[in-house]
């Protein structure tokens, strides 16, 4: 049953109050987090778990402390299991979280609570934060500024043996729990030999270790014996493929929820050893070329594209391309994670017309790099209401744009557009947005929305804070 808070409790006044409180920025935090609608929000997708969860069962973990436990985890950096921990030791976080004197909760229940929370309700969190940025005036949209990232998935590096190999010891750990739920019987009655379970991951590794080594090694005879091994591993994959896709069958006719389980896995799996089989020959056998759109690059994380970053040290990137809009006092008013890598001028439109959605006016200052500037998207800007637009030309420009561009406005603004920079470096350091640890392309999105909410929350309570501290001090 969802249970709204538990009952209340002033941890504080059991000891001395010189010992306990919060630090400042915590306090704002604390009350930021306050707000009905964030609770409201997160409260519906979590009463939608199940059908009677409203209204029955016994009482689960409270709305408030999931919402003020999954904060905690992005604003620390912390686990599931480090959360509960510090939460669990800690009378001043047992307070934050409104957990009290009771048991807090562990980690796979955080774990379970936190797949709740979807990622559409995710994004109007992050509305209601920058509204509440507004309230406070951290930020008053006056100044935009536009970037683009890219989100890690969670993958090892792709290459074809590497793919080869997933596939095998995943159809291979599949077959090996139908063995043992199908039983012997079972599995004679459905004439399935013995060998059909058979696991060719010894063959798979030799397979690999020969491929390693040949193609460290250069000239004529190392091509052919790299052909050959690949031709080696390719069968090993098929044979795994045959021997699934004929336990799969017979698994389709049992109704026990155990064996439905296998089978959602090998439909799962099957058709994504098949392209990886089909890549392999294609890219490997034949010499041909597979369009980066239809490239595989991981078994258990396909949504992942390549991203040709040109960057020092990590010039090709394996993940999701995100955009950020981002308003003065470091508000990220705007996230996305793309579709389809491409140009970043294709998304100006988008940014622009959220943003006076938001603010109920366009910025007076709009920033953004190289990658940002078209004409077209110049003369939206302007025709749009902003006074100064700071895109850069790309290509060979003339004198005249030159002495435009040399202006003091424009390097101010463009000054100010490098701050973009430093925003996602602390997005990806403290928040982490380098590497997405949840799964699926639902997962990438809910991942970047508790960084980017995290980080709004944070940016506001740590500027009140401070707005305060100033107050109480005076001037010097």
């Amino acid at each position: 049953m969802i249970v709204d808070r538990h009952t209340p409790a002033d941890l504080f006044s059991l000891v001395p109050q010189s010992l306990l409180g919060f630090e400042p920025e915590l306090a704002q935090l604390d009350a930021l987090l306050d707000d009905d609608q964030l609770f409201q929000a997160v409260r519906s997708d979590l009463a939608s778990r199940a059908p009677q969860s409203r209204t029955r069962g016994r009482p689960g973990t409270p709305v408030e402390v999931v919402l003020r436990m999954l904060v905690l985890k992005r604003l620390y950096g912390w686990s599931y299991a480090e959360t509960e921990r510090f939460v669990s030791d800690s009378l001043v976080l047992r307070q934050f979280c409104r957990v009290y004197l009771e048991r807090a909760p562990d980690d796979t229940t955080l774990i379970r609570w936190a797949g709740c929370v979807g990622a559409s309700t995710l994004e109007r969190l992050n509305e209601r934060a920058v509204e509440l940025a507004r309230q406070h005036k951290v930020t008053r949209g006056r100044k935009l500024r536009i970037d683009s990232t890219v989100v890690e998935t969670d993958v090892h590096h792709p290459t074809d043996s590497s793919l080869l190999r997933d596939g095998v010891r995943v159809l291979s750990r599949l077959l090996r729990r139908a063995k043992r739920a199908l039983g012997e019987e079972a599995a004679q009655a459905a004439a399935l030999p013995k060998q059909v379970f058979r696991t060719r991951m010894p063959s798979v590794r030799r397979a690999v270790q020969q491929i390693h080594r040949t193609a460290r090694r250069r000239g004529e005879g190392a091509a052919e014996e790299l052909h050959r091994a690949y031709e080696k591993l390719i069968g090993v994959a098929e044979a795994t493929q045959a021997q699934a896709e004929r336990v799969a069958a017979v698994l389709k006719e049992c109704t026990e929820e155990e064996i439905e389980h296998l089978t959602r896995g090998f439909d799962r799996f099957l058709p994504l050893m098949k392209r990886a089989i089909s890549q392999a020959r294609r890219r490997v056998l034949e010499g041909g070329t597979v369009p980066s759109p239809e490239k595989l690059l991981s078994l258990f994380e396909p949504h992942t594209q390549t991203l040709v970053r040109h960057k020092a040290g990590k010039p090709v990137e394996f993940g999701r391309k995100l955009i950020l809009d981002e308003a003065e006092g470091g508000i990220v008013t705007r996230y996305e994670v793309l579709p389809e890598p491409g140009p970043d001028h294709l998304h100006l439109a988008k940014s622009l017309a959220t943003h006076q959605e938001r603010f109920g006016r366009a910025p007076d200052l709009l920033a953004g790099d190289r990658g940002l500037y078209s004409a077209e998207n110049e003369q939206a800007a302007r025709d749009a209401g902003v006074r100064h637009v700071v895109l850069p030309k790309t290509g060979r420009i003339t004198a005249e744009r030159q002495a435009y561009e040399r202006q003091r406005w424009f390097r101010r603004g463009f000054r100010f557009r490098a701050g973009a920079e430093g925003r996602i470096s602390v997005l990806q350091r403290k928040y982490g947005l380098n590497r997405c640890l949840y799964h699926g392309e639902a997962g990438m999105q809910r991942w970047v929305g508790w960084a980017v909410l995290t980080s709004n929350l944070s940016k506001i309570a740590s500027t009140v804070a401070a707005r305060g501290a100033r107050r109480t001090c005076g001037p010097a």
